[in-house]
């Protein structure tokens, strides 16, 4: 289900699906780059003002699913304007900051983002653009990223699989009224 906040930025309710912590998994393979598994954490949030504020730390995965070491993070300012358009400001802590345009699908909640705007410091990879998809499946928020570089066409680089992260205190606020035992709940 889908909350909306009632102090959320009217123009930001079709962004609504996006807002929360998410933790999930997923596959990085790029020619250059380590093949690996990762771990993900994402953030959306608002302050009522017409922006989400985004940001995603990810790592490196061994065989057993334990944390080797960090990946990538990103921050960012996620927008929507007129005719369902989104926008995206986002740095990575590559060095790489990008402008993000797309859209949101019409009657799903599903975003198509490219790069428009790419700057790289002399010391970050190469990198000229990208793709991402982002989408509510059934609850979980999924996305997949298409990189490309100067020397490596756009092709699907990482994509996640990322479950809504409830804190454990909104659920205490529905126990109130149970016994203090708990057993003549069950009954």
């Amino acid at each position: 289900m889908i909350e909306i906040p009632s102090d959320l930025h009217p123009d930001l309710v079709p962004l609504a699906f996006l807002l929360g912590d998410w933790t999930g998994a997923g596959v990085a393979d790029f020619p250059g780059a380590e093949q690996c598994n990762f771990g993900q954490e994402v953030s959306f949030r608002h302050d009522g003002r017409d922006f989400l504020e985004y940001v995603s730390h990810s790592w490196v995965l061994d065989a057993e699913g334990r944390k080797v070491r960090p990946l990538e993070t990103e921050t960012g300012y996620w927008r929507i304007g007129e005719g369902r358009k989104v926008e995206v400001t986002m740095v990575r802590d590559q060095g790489i900051a990008e402008i993000w345009y797309g859209e949101l699908a019409e009657g799903k909640p599903q975003i198509d983002l490219a790069t428009d705007a790419v700057a790289r410091l002399a010391s970050a990879a190469a990198y000229s653009g990208g793709k991402r998809l982002y989408g509510f499946v059934k609850g979980d928020l999924m996305w997949v990223g298409e990189k490309a570089t100067p020397e490596v066409p756009l092709r699907p680089y990482m994509s996640a699989q990322l479950k809504k992260v409830v804190d454990p205190s909104e659920w205490a606020k529905d126990l109130k009224d149970l016994p203090d035992d708990g057993i003549a709940f069950f009954k």
